[in-house]
């Protein structure tokens, strides 16, 4: 058994470990290092890490979780299906600043999780003509403004699929999110879609094989969904629904979120209309305003070669210079775009970034972009 294949059962292994939940388990590889560690070193863990107490280190010792783990890559490897351990390098670097990120993720399919834009588009299972041709129309603009970006749903009924659909359509990638293990697809009159995204995106999910699409694993995909993007776009929804949940999520995740307007009376536009209302998402009207927004217009940013040389900023530190260096090659970009760039984990850019700020090097613009000042 080589280091990673044991490194990615006792990451599945920690996954059903009772008592821990996302949070504790990220906790511990984070504070390990490695999800082996975590397992090899359980009785010192209440050393090496604070507020670790005895009863977590006993459920550790688990003979039967790990024999169901092993049983678990089995099947994996057998149907070609990537573990994504937490400090895997295809792991999706914007999902695991998230403090729920989950410590593994099972992938099919040829995305990068990493790609330098990434948005995910949600709504109601019950979308009506406007939301469906909202779809077509926004990929369809956006893949002249920005052909590399990859769009992330959650292969559902309504807004999802016709997200999903009208990516493939454009040729742009698509990656679905599943509530359930990769031994199935629901609903399955999605299978024939699914099966097209894994020649031109993916299919991820955080479970195990035999797990069934309940309904409390759809609101801890909607974190994956929102947390592995940029920017979350809220087509169509009623006043309650799923989108709502990943808009809060992609909030709290500090990531941008916007919704399409509808008319007052319309109950699939309640949800969004809200959501612009209470100043949780930006009015989005195109895809011009969407790529402005987020600084993703590729062409001006090819078409800038300005060159700051380090003597500019003699006082700027090895990590402040890269983000400098990067801001002058590619025009203004986003804090989740920097961090990707730089491998700089977001709550240390955030620090970088106010630094820069008081030197005078950066400074805010709308839409949360940086600009650099030369």
């Amino acid at each position: 058994m080589t280091d990673n294949e044991e490194e990615q059962i006792y990451s599945i292994a920690l996954t059903m470990v009772p008592g821990i939940g996302h949070i504790g388990a990220k906790r511990l590889v984070e504070g390990m290092k490695s999800a082996t560690d975590v397992f090899r070193y359980r009785k010192e863990l209440s050393e090496r890490i604070p507020g670790v107490n005895e009863r977590i280190s006993a459920a550790l010792d688990c003979p039967s979780l790990i024999a169901r783990a092993e049983q678990e890559l089995g099947f994996l490897q057998k149907n070609r299906i990537q573990c994504l351990t937490y400090y895997d390098e295809a792991y999706p670097s914007r999902l695991r600043e998230c403090e729920d990120a989950p410590v593994v993720l099972f992938f099919k399919g040829n995305a990068d999780l990493n790609a330098l834009h990434i948005l995910n588009m949600v709504g109601t299972r019950h979308a009506t003509d406007y939301g469906t041709q909202l779809c077509a129309t926004f990929l369809r603009d956006l893949k002249a403004l920005c052909p590399d970006v990859l769009v992330v749903s959650g292969l559902a009924y309504g807004i999802d699929i016709n997200a999903h659909r009208s990516a493939l359509d454009n040729g742009l990638a698509t990656v679905g999110v599943l509530a359930h293990g990769l031994d199935r697809i629901y609903p399955s009159l999605h299978r024939k879609t699914a099966v097209d995204m894994l020649d031109r995106g993916g299919l991820l999910t955080e479970f195990l094989v035999g797990t069934t699409p309940d309904k409390h694993n759809f609101v801890s995909r909607n974190r994956i969904v929102a947390g592995m993007c940029d920017a979350t776009i809220v087509i169509e929804s009623a006043a309650k629904g799923g989108s709502l949940i990943t808009a809060e999520l992609a909030e709290s995740y500090h990531r941008d979120c916007f919704a399409f307007p509808g008319r007052v009376t319309d109950e699939y536009s309640k949800g969004c209309n809200q959501l612009i209302r209470d100043n949780k998402a930006s009015l989005l009207l195109s895809a011009e305003d969407f790529v402005q927004t987020m600084g993703w217009n590729v062409a001006s940013c090819v078409e800038k070669t300005v060159n700051v040389q380090r003597d500019l900023f003699p006082d700027l530190s090895g990590e402040e210079q890269r983000i400098v260096d990067i801001l002058a090659q590619r025009g203004n970009l986003q804090i989740n775009t920097l961090v990707v760039e730089t491998d700089i984990p977001v709550h240390k850019m955030n620090a970088i970034l106010f630094e820069l700020e008081m030197k005078g090097v950066v400074r805010v613009l709308a839409g949360g972009m940086y600009q650099l000042l030369i």
